[in-house]
């Protein structure tokens, strides 16, 4: 399998070195896209596979799947140009695909598919299983250090200085729709855990500011008939992005794995 990898940075410059390094055996990285292009073509020549580096409408030919990992701005381009040339796309920045039936029934008459793995939370799998059944309530808690949430809009619009931060402050609670649209580089791991779940209008979501923190933590609580499952978990944040769990860029490669092998374990 032939990977094209559009967005080269933190992420994308992990998987990309990691394919590379053939810790996948079969999957290779054939093509690169970003914004940058200088920036992706130097990149580019430190690979020992030394893939290409094209504009966005000439990657699906050179690939087998599209990896987005460019941000949420850069989704709708991203599918629809890998979509309408047949070619399955994986989406890290899962939020922008929610409440867009437009891009799955595009995959649908092209008759392939939208891929997204699990990024920086775990449980999924439970959480589909449960959602086979009744789902009564679904709530996701996420903590994250300071630098990890400077800049986004749920931020700014309350006007708060995280400079002046002594104790945690809840910056949001409400449906994961909303959260996402106020921090939308911080909640993709939200907007996967509602499309596993019950939606992003029901599924629940708080956002806290914890000066105390290091680590991007999210707690997800799940009530139904099978019983409550809950799980926790503590991300270490990406030196160069600390909005980005060092998890994520490794989740792309177990479900790249995944794609590739004869053993397939969980959803």
């Amino acid at each position: 399998m032939n990977v094209g990898i559009v967005g080269i940075g933190t992420i994308g410059k992990k998987v990309a070195s990691e394919l590379d390094r053939n810790i996948i055996p079969g999957v290779g990285v054939s093509a690169l896209c970003s914004r940058n292009l200088p920036r992706a073509t130097d990149f580019a020549a430190n690979l020992t596979s030394k893939p290409r580096v094209v504009p966005l409408d000439s990657l699906p030919d050179l690939c087998d799947l599209v990896i987005e990992v460019a941000g949420a701005d850069a989704v709708d381009s991203i599918v629809k140009t890998a979509l309408t040339a047949d070619t399955p796309v994986m989406v890290l920045s899962c939020g922008a695909l929610l409440e867009r039936e437009d891009l799955f029934e595009l995959a649908t008459r092209h008759n392939t598919r939208i891929h997204v793995p699990s990024g920086a939370i775990i449980g999924l799998d439970g959480l589909q299983a449960a959602s086979m059944g009744y789902v009564e309530k679904v709530t996701m808690i996420t903590r994250k250090p300071l630098d990890g949430l400077r800049g986004s809009p749920g931020v700014t619009n309350i006007g708060v200085d995280l400079d002046t931060l002594t104790e945690a402050l809840e910056l949001f609670e409400g449906p994961v729709i909303e959260g996402f649209s106020l921090f939308p580089a911080n909640v993709n791991v939200a907007a996967a855990v509602s499309m596993a779940g019950i939606g992003p209008t029901k599924t629940r979501l708080r956002v806290i500011a914890d000066p105390q923190m290091t680590r991007n933590t999210h707690d997800v609580i799940v009530e139904g008939e099978f019983g409550i499952m809950s799980f926790h978990i503590e991300n270490v944040p990406s030196e160069e992005n600390p909005k980005t769990g060092r998890l994520t860029a490794l989740s792309i490669l177990a479900y790249l794995k995944q794609l590739t092998s004869p053993l397939h374990l969980g959803i």
